[in-house]
C-alpha cells in the first residue's frame, strides 16, 4: 500500500521558511517523479513545484518562482520543499503527490497517489 505523509507545516513569519517533508512508504521514490501542490481556502490546488526522479526541479506556481527550494533523499524515500521568503499568500495545505514517471509534470490528473497535506500559515 502506497502512502505519503506530509510534514512540516505550520506558522511561519512573512518572509521566514519553512521545510516541508514528504516521505513515502509501499514504493521506492527512485524512478518516481514528486509534485507539490497547495490549496488555499476557497481555490483551486496548484501545482507549486516538482522534482523529477533525478532531481532535477521545477516551479511552476508564478507566485513562488524563485522562492521555493525542492530536493530528494533517496536513501531516506523523503522528499522537502523549502518554501522562502514566505508571504501571507503562501497560506494554504500543501501536498505531496507521486507518479511512477520520471520528468516531471504539473498536471494533477497524471499523479497517482497524494498525501494528507500538511497547513502552511503565514502570518504576524
Amino acid at each position: 500500500q502506497v502512502q505519503l505523509v506530509e510534514s512540516g507545516g505550520g506558522l511561519a513569519q512573512p518572509g521566514g521558511s519553512l521545510r516541508l517533508s514528504c516521505v513515502a512508504s509501499g514504493i521506492s521514490l527512485d524512478s518516481y517523479s514528486i509534485g507539490w501542490f497547495r490549496q488555499a481556502p476557497g481555490k483551486e490546488r496548484e501545482a507549486v513545484s516538482c522534482i523529477s526522479s533525478g532531481g532535477y526541479g521545477a516551479d511552476f506556481a508564478g507566485s513562488v518562482l524563485g522562492r521555493a527550494t525542492g530536493s530528494r533523499d533517496n536513501s531516506k524515500n523523503t522528499v522537502y520543499l523549502q518554501p522562502n521568503r514566505v508571504k501571507p499568500e503562501d497560506t494554504a495545505i500543501y501536498y505531496c503527490a507521486t507518479r511512477q514517471v520520471p520528468f516531471c509534470t504539473s498536471r494533477i490528473r497524471d499523479f497517482s497517489y497524494w498525501g494528507q497535506g500538511t497547513q502552511v500559515t503565514v502570518s504576524s
